[in-house]
């Protein structure tokens, strides 16, 4: 577990924390061999020493703690089962300050990590019971102390997982100088794996910055690819067969990203919708198409900001237009039909035809049969009556 920032304390306090994390073991301390309960702060206070604290029922050592006038400063050791498991120091303040550590039961390190009033300071390291590392995080020498790279390891020594900085910082625990990119021949191939040794993802940075990422499948095969070209970024998710089922493309700008462009595949691979927006994040383009790669719909959109308007067409799988009509684009997207809207038969023989006035209000309704005859001709009144039109 990893120490957190204290606040500051006192002898006493710091005794009342090691109880409760000691599940209520009755303690028994001493200070420079003398007996004392810090839980009661007049038996510390003003004292100098080193603080020793046993179990009462098995005198095995829990803790040892430097006091200075009273007050937990210093070198601090936690024990289990008599064995030293943590040693850190402590400041003036009651926070974490210099070198810091954990120990497995056999006597390995298992975290070692260094702290500037609280705040853990350059390469931080964690390792598995056998001494092999397992993680490597670096942290800024000021700051907020977040991290900036990190590397981890599996138990056989390969890589898992990196994050790379605007430089490299994980020397000597990891070559981020070539695995980041900075060696200016190109850009890097980094190969991560699982704990089986399965090749999970393959990643390509260039000064630090990542511009390739593909993850795969148990079978090997790709599971996902993200590539960065220019300011151009394109994300591409397959099948654990695969088959590309979604590819979508965004533009990179200031510290945003816009979506451009999105395509779905079927199973198969045959695409089966395709979206496009402009540089502004508005759809300029929406289409679908049946699994025989006929077109299902098509629609086009026009104007900029409050004046947007869309013209949808649908289509049967023979590919003979179906339906039309022009809509307005409301607040939210909201689609508001307007103008003349008709409907088709397979044959192309107009069937329907309906008219709306500027708010999206149906006026007039026409229909015809197969042969083209006109079947009712309505004109449709504010309150959804209707009557034969007449001019």
């Amino acid at each position: 577990m990893t120490p957190r920032r204290i606040a500051p304390r006192g002898a006493a306090a710091l005794f009342a924390l090691l109880c409760a994390t000691a599940a209520h073991a009755q303690l028994d301390c001493e200070l420079n061999g003398r007996s004392v309960n810090p839980a009661n702060g007049s038996s510390t206070a003003g004292k100098t020493g080193l603080l020793r604290c046993k179990d009462h029922a098995t005198g095995e050592l829990q803790r040892e703690e430097q006091i200075q006038n009273g007050v937990s400063m210093g070198l601090v050791r936690i024990y289990e089962k008599g064995k030293l498991a943590k040693e850190h120091s402590l400041n003036a303040k009651g926070n974490l300050h210099g070198r810091a550590r954990e120990f497995s039961p056999t006597g390995r390190v298992l975290r070692d990590a260094t702290y500037d009033d609280g705040q853990e300071r350059g390469l931080v390291r964690n390792f598995y019971p056998d001494g092999k590392l397992r993680r490597a995080i670096f942290y800024p020498d000021t700051g907020s102390g977040s991290e900036r790279a990190s590397v981890e390891f599996t138990e056989n020594g390969q890589l898992s997982a990196l994050r790379c900085a605007d430089a490299p910082t994980l020397a000597p625990v990891a070559d981020d100088a070539k695995l980041c990119g900075f060696t200016g021949t190109g850009p890097s191939q980094v190969d991560l794996f699982d704990a089986r040794g399965s090749l999970r993802s393959r990643l390509s940075f260039v000064s630090g910055k990542r511009v390739r990422s593909q993850s795969f499948y148990d079978n090997g095969k790709t599971a996902s690819l993200d590539e960065t070209v220019g300011n151009q970024r394109t994300e591409q998710n397959y099948s654990s067969e695969g088959i590309k089922r979604r590819e979508t493309v965004y533009l990179l700008v200031e510290r945003a990203s816009i979506r451009v462009r999105e395509q779905a595949f079927s199973e198969k691979g045959t695409l089966v919708r395709d979206q496009r927006w402009n540089s502004a994040g508005e759809p300029i383009v929406d289409d679908g198409y049946y699994l025989n790669g006929q077109p299902r719909s098509k629609s086009a959109y026009s104007g900029s900001g409050d004046a947007r308007a869309v013209e949808i067409t649908e289509f049967y799988d023979s590919g003979q237009r179906a339906a039309q009509g022009r809509y307005e684009i409301a607040g939210r997207n909201r689609q508001i039909p307007v103008g003349t809207h008709q409907r088709f038969s397979e044959k192309g023989t107009l069937l329907a035809e309906s008219s709306f006035d500027a708010k999206g209000r149906v006026t007039r309704e026409r229909t015809w049969d197969e042969s083209g005859e006109l079947q009712r001709d309505d004109e449709v009144l504010e309150d959804g009556s209707r009557k034969a039109f007449t001019r």
